[in-house]
């Protein structure tokens, strides 16, 4: 990581061209993740408890950073609370029309795919309990009313469980930990680790206190962006004292309100969870889908086996990716391959109504396109099928297409 001069902020000048890449690509993936949470499989969230602040050694902003990084904590259990509020509009539901009709065309429809049912947590509040032994052995359980959603993985096998309709999925995992290395941020520690590497000299970063998270005493780890133009207030890190593991990680906006995505433990213990936590036989009756069936069904459906996915065609358009403006005012681009824009009327059906409700017209220099905003993440889509998204303003990120057009 790199060193920082004072508390409060970190040099870049020395850092080289591709280390400032990973940063600016760092601070992207970040609020894209956070729009993306409940897809995100592990996401967690607690209150920092009113029992008043502990007293606890002093500690600068680099000797907590650093803690984090050595925090290797392998065994824990516990229960988390998750509260996202993207400040989407009410669409009576539609919005969750839209993703399991996705999820039932275009990958086998079975709602134990934890692609489609951790999208639940993108909004509201919820409630998982969570236990972890090593790399190899990690389990979630989304708490229903009347129901849970189950999510487990044991060695190479990764099953999903939902006990409403009954239905398992089942899929793999390479063993030899690159798998693992690509999944998305899902912790508070992998929320904070994303965060930190996008700290650089357009960042204030802070020890801001102590607290206390789920009866254990932590310290308040604070970074805020220097620059204007970004819809990131601030984010709040809650630190274990003993452990070094982030317990919380809370992100406002800039402008205000409550959070927009708030994870913490609200119970925790890092003894080692019972061997048997882990274990999964698909209950007797239950429909199970090996994740290898999915491309037959499409074969079944008539379409060719060989014949490119949706997420194949984004990754496409994401190879293209490229980092426009500097600091928190970092925007993405890719170009989609298609013109035209957004559908509209009947070409479009639900899903172009629902964009459309969230979109708002705007042109300049690169020509015309839709906004569609939300309390942290903007998106521009143009005319000629390019996409700009940032943690930046509508202007800024109308500034952002014009200067890179």
């Amino acid at each position: 990581m790199a060193p920082y001069e004072t508390d409060d902020t970190t040099t870049a000048g020395e850092a080289d061209e591709p280390r400032a890449g990973r940063r600016r690509a760092a601070r992207y993936v970040v609020p894209v993740t956070v729009m993306g949470v409940a897809a995100a499989t592990i996401g967690l969230v607690p209150a920092i408890a009113d029992s008043g602040d502990p007293d606890l050694p002093e500690i600068t902003a680099v000797q907590l950073i650093e803690r984090i990084a050595t925090s290797d904590v392998q065994q824990l259990s516990g229960t988390v609370k998750i509260t996202t509020d993207l400040g989407l509009p009410d669409l009576g539901g539609l919005e969750s029309g839209l993703v399991s009709g996705a999820t039932e065309q275009g990958e086998g429809g079975s709602s134990a795919d934890p692609s489609a049912k951790l999208t639940e947590l993108a909004s509201g509040t919820h409630t998982l309990r969570v236990a972890a032994d090593g790399p190899d052995r990690q389990k979630l359980s989304l708490l229903e009313n009347a129901a849970e959603y189950s999510l487990i993985h044991n060695g190479k096998d990764v099953w999903g469980y939902d006990s409403a309709s009954n239905a398992v999925h089942h899929s793999t995992v390479d063993r030899s930990g690159e798998d693992r290395a690509q999944k998305p941020p899902a912790t508070p520690k992998d929320f904070a680790e994303e965060a930190l590497k996008a700290v650089d000299d357009t960042t204030s970063v802070a020890v801001d206190g102590t607290a206390q998270v789920a009866g254990r005493d932590a310290y308040k780890l604070v970074v805020k962006p220097r620059q204007s133009g970004s819809t990131v207030g601030a984010i709040s890190i809650a630190v274990d004292h003993r452990t070094g593991m982030p317990l919380k990680f809370t992100l406002t906006p800039a402008s205000g309100g409550a959070a927009v995505v708030d994870v913490g433990f609200t119970k925790v213990s890092f003894d080692r969870p019972a061997a048997s936590t882990f274990a999964f036989t698909p209950p007797k009756g239950a429909e199970v889908t090996e994740d290898g069936e999915l491309d037959h069904g499409r074969e079944r459906s008539g379409k060719p086996e060989n014949a490119p996915k949706p997420e194949e065609d984004l990754a496409k358009g994401l190879d293209g990716l490229k980092m426009l403006g500097e600091g928190w005012n970092s925007v993405a681009v890719f170009d989609t391959g298609g013109e035209g824009g957004l559908p509209t009327g009947e070409a479009g059906g639900d899903l172009g109504g629902f964009l459309g409700s969230l979109g708002d017209q705007v042109k300049g220099d690169f020509g015309t396109g839709t906004v569609f905003s939300t309390r942290l993440v903007n998106a521009l889509m143009t005319e000629d099928g390019k996409v700009y998204v940032g943690a930046v303003t509508k202007d800024a990120l109308v500034k952002a297409a014009d200067a890179g057009k």
